[in-house]
This record gives C-alpha cells, sequence and structure tokens, in this order.
C-alpha cells in the first residue's frame, strides 16, 4: 500500500512539476593557437558581473605567453570617472589532457575561474568566451567594434551554446 501511494505521489508531483529543461553542455573550440591568441582583444559585450560593476568603457584584454607555458593576462577599463583601472592575473590550461582552448584563470590565488574559447573566428578577429555553467560570456574582438552583421552572427553563436543572448550589456568603446 505505501508503494502505491508513493507511486501516485510521483506522477501527480511529476504532471504539476514542469519538466527541467535540459541543455547539451557548453562546448569549447576543439584547439587554439595561443601564440595567435595572444595579444590584444576589445570586449564588446559580456553579461555583468560583481567582479565588473565599475567598468564603464573601454574594456580590454591583453594575453601574452610566458615561457612558462602559463598566460599573463592584463584586463583593464574606464570606471565612471575616466580614471583607467587593471588588474593582472594568470591563466592556465584547465586540464592537461583537455583542450587548450578550456582554461583557468586566477586573480586572486587560490581562487581561479573557468574561461572558455566557445567560438573563434579562423582569422582570430573575434571569440566568444563563457564558461560551462553559462553564468558568465563575453564577446571580444581585435577591433573596437564589429559591424550589425558580425554582432548578430555571434548573439546566433552564443544563443545555439545555450547561453541567454538578452543578458548580454554591449560595451562601451571609444
Amino acid at each position: 500500500m505505501k508503494s502505491v501511494t508513493l507511486l501516485l505521489s510521483t506522477l501527480i508531483l511529476a504532471a504539476v512539476t514542469p519538466a527541467a529543461e535540459t541543455q547539451r553542455p557548453v562546448e569549447s573550440v576543439p584547439s587554439i593557437d595561443l601564440k595567435r591568441y595572444a595579444g590584444k582583444w576589445f570586449e564588446i559585450a559580456r553579461y555583468p558581473n560583481r567582479f565588473q560593476r565599475s567598468c564603464t568603457a573601454n574594456t580590454t584584454a591583453t594575453y601574452s605567453l610566458r615561457p612558462d607555458n602559463k598566460i599573463t593576462v592584463l584586463n583593464e577599463c574606464d570606471d565612471a570617472n575616466g580614471r583607467r583601472k587593471s588588474i593582472k592575473g594568470t591563466a592556465r590550461l584547465a586540464s592537461q589532457k583537455g583542450p587548450n582552448s578550456r582554461l583557468k584563470v586566477t586573480f586572486f590565488w587560490p581562487f581561479s575561474g573557468d574561461y572558455w574559447i566557445i567560438g573563434l573566428d579562423a582569422d582570430y578577429q573575434w571569440a566568444i568566451v563563457g564558461t560551462p555553467k553559462r553564468d558568465y560570456l563575453w564577446i571580444l574582438s581585435r577591433q573596437p567594434h564589429v559591424s550589425d552583421e558580425l554582432y548578430q552572427n555571434l548573439l546566433a553563436r552564443i544563443r545555439e551554446q545555450g547561453f541567454d543572448p538578452s543578458r548580454l550589456a554591449k560595451t562601451k568603446q571609444n
């Protein structure tokens, strides 16, 4: 009798509870040429986040390869008063066995965050960076601005990866 009651309760609960959406995992690009990826990138748009809340314009990320196979990360932006702010960190491969397009970035040891390159132009002119939980997202470009057509194409790629493009905030670049 208890089994029947439990079964009925489960069926009723399942009937009134909306089905959980299942998404395929976020996919990073298979591999990158770290030498070509190094250099300066302009932030075109991002999901708002707490650690960039004072950044109001001209956000950039500059990546430099190190002899120890890690990457120096220099993030810069202007605050509301026009002052240039910067923070330096280190990126490393997330796994020695995984693709080199999945990195871990540390700004404050011992804390690190995922940095997955999930979209990349064949000529390394734009990149989409996200996290496997879809809580962070950035669109980067070698130029401070992208065409509307390219931006719409990037939004479509983001949507295909299960990210919500409506959460993106465009970055003001002078």
